[in-house]
């Protein structure tokens, strides 16, 4: 049996926000379900280099779909090796008998599926109708999260943003001109307070290790998608919020280890009891999401295995259609 490859480029003409938003949302629904299988994802810590290399199995058992995706986290890739800060690599696995039936380039998966996952966690957690979204952080990630926002949400009024360069507010305003037609006021900000406050959904997409986001900056009703903090050690929030807030994890292992909960644990400022369930607990109907206008809610995501083999599944099965890739004997025939 051949395997087939997929480069970065076939997985990009392949995917669309529809189909991977509808894949990944019955994909929490699977795994809320208990129909998933999911591991903690496991970490290589690469001190001397400044990064991380994790490695990430699921296996959706409804639709018999099994995948591994290797992926890494060098925030200097780009000054120092003019390389995307987070890369991955994906295998598709036949349930039947371990054939790798597709090796395939995991990076737009891993953003494009991030991207969804706030849009999804917004869906259940954010006020009905939001109308100002506020970035802080304007990389790579916080396209694919204003991407999948602006794909589910058709009446948003203004979109503020904040980065600690001018360049990346620059080209952030230029990607969202350019990928929406009726696109909302866009205002670049200075600070962060501005960026946070009146803002109903507040997206954070940066890689730091100490609180950017004061209490004091936070409006009543606000949702927050925390997709930065996804190592131990990172945060964005300061930990007071979190105690005022409806926390939902993606994950209950992987988010106290490493999402916007793990340095307000390890430092007894919040405990497990404090966070409200997973979204898969949501999205499956066993718990519930938004339950006020009022109150403050926080999505803390650190990325699941099950996002990225529902994707890979979608981009395999349209590259055999297509007849997209190249198909090599990685496994000689006997």
């Amino acid at each position: 049996m051949k395997t087939l490859i997929l480069s970065e480029n076939d997985v990009k003409d392949l995917l669309t926000i529809e189909e991977v938003m509808n894949s990944v949302e019955l994909a929490f629904k699977m795994k809320g379900l208990g129909h998933a299988q999911m591991p903690p994802k496991q970490y290589l810590f690469l001190k001397k280099h400044n990064g991380d290399i994790r490695t990430m199995p699921s296996y959706l058992e409804e639709n018999d779909v099994v995948a591994v995706k290797v992926v890494n986290s060098h925030p200097e890739n780009r000054e120092k090796h003019n390389l995307p800060s987070v890369m991955g690599t994906i295998i598709v696995i036949d349930p039947k008998n371990g054939v790798p039936l597709a090796i395939m380039g995991g990076t737009w998966i891993t953003d494009l599926r991030t991207g969804v996952a706030g849009a999804i966690a917004a869906k259940y957690l954010a006020i009905k109708k939001p109308k100002i979204i506020g970035f802080i952080g304007a990389g790579a990630q916080a396209k694919t999260q204003v991407m999948s926002l602006l794909y589910h949400y058709k009446d948003i009024e203004k979109i503020k943003v904040w980065s600690r360069t001018e360049k990346s507010k620059s080209k952030f305003i230029k990607f969202v001109k350019s990928f929406d037609a009726k696109t909302p006021r866009l205002v670049s900000i200075n600070n962060i307070a501005d960026a946070t406050q009146d803002s109903d959904i507040v997206v954070t997409t940066t890689p730091s290790i100490k609180p950017l986001i004061s209490k004091e900056w936070v409006s009543e009703g606000t949702h927050f998608n925390c997709i930065g903090a996804d190592a131990p050690g990172k945060q964005e929030l300061d930990p007071t919020i979190l105690l005022n807030s409806k926390i939902v994890v993606d994950d209950w292992e992987q988010g106290c280890h490493s999402g916007e909960i793990n340095v307000p644990l390890s430092k007894g400022i919040i405990d497990k009891a404090d966070i409200w369930g997973d979204i898969c607990e949501i999205v499956a109907g066993s718990k519930q999401g938004r339950s006020s206008p009022n109150e403050i809610t926080v999505f803390t995501s650190t990325g699941l295995a099950v996002q990225d083999a529902a994707a890979a599944n979608i981009a395999y099965k349209k590259a055999l259609k297509k007849h997209f890739g190249n198909f090599i004997e990685i496994i000689p025939s006997k």
